[in-house]
């Protein structure tokens, strides 16, 4: 079922029983397997952002990968999902993706791994199966992501999560004038270590002195 205003590129490849929401792009090459559901803002296939500095130019490279998507998977309103630059994006069966979530080029996300509105997925990270993502994450690029791995709200996973579990990377909210004490008190956490540790060293001192 394909609605009105809905674009289909050339060579692209839609299995049967998937529906298509009003505007809808798929672009040229891109495959989406049975049943699947892309609601209405969808777009599939674009280029991903791939550029190289030249000479303090900013030079496009080729994107002429596709985005290969598999069987019962759910693809939220204004959701983007970029092509990739050589290999392909691949997202495996019964992915559920809500609104307004953006996979970067090359990204290869596990089957029946769940993201809630507005994750970000940024370029050739791997995300393995049955995986959970609150809204608002965020995924650095090149990262790898275990099966079975379950990201906070609003977390942001800077390195690779290697282990299954829950996993949360967020300051919790506070009152402005509680915030701004605490971030002064984490600035400040590198030179407090090391007066610590030159306390620590003079008690050492002093108990071995006592002990003399």
């Amino acid at each position: 079922m394909i609605g009105a205003g809905c674009f289909i590129g050339r060579e692209a490849a839609i299995g049967e029983h998937t529906q298509l929401f009003a505007n809808v792009t798929f672009h040229a090459r891109c495959r989406i397997g049975k049943r699947g559901t892309l609601h209405s803002g969808a777009v599939i296939g674009t280029d991903g952002f791939g550029f190289a500095n030249e000479g303090g130019a900013y030079i496009k490279i080729p994107q002429t990968g596709r985005v290969v998507i598999g069987d019962d998977v759910d693809i939220g309103a204004n959701t983007t999902i970029d092509r990739g630059a050589l290999a392909d994006t691949i997202i495996e069966d019964g992915v559920k993706l809500d609104n307004q979530i953006q996979i970067g080029h090359n990204c290869h996300i596990g089957a029946h791994t769940a993201m809630a509105g507005c994750v970000g997925v940024a370029g050739s990270a791997k995300i393995g199966k049955y995986c959970t993502f609150g809204g608002a994450a965020m995924v650095l690029g090149h990262l790898t992501i275990a099966d079975n791995a379950h990201i906070s709200s609003g977390s942001m996973v800077s390195r690779s999560v290697l282990e299954p579990g829950q996993y949360t990377g967020f300051y919790p909210l506070a009152k402005n004038a509680e915030w701004e004490k605490s971030a002064a008190i984490v600035r400040n956490l590198t030179s407090m270590r090391e007066k610590i540790r030159a306390l620590e060293k003079t008690i050492k001192t002093l108990t071995k002195q006592d002990e003399k």
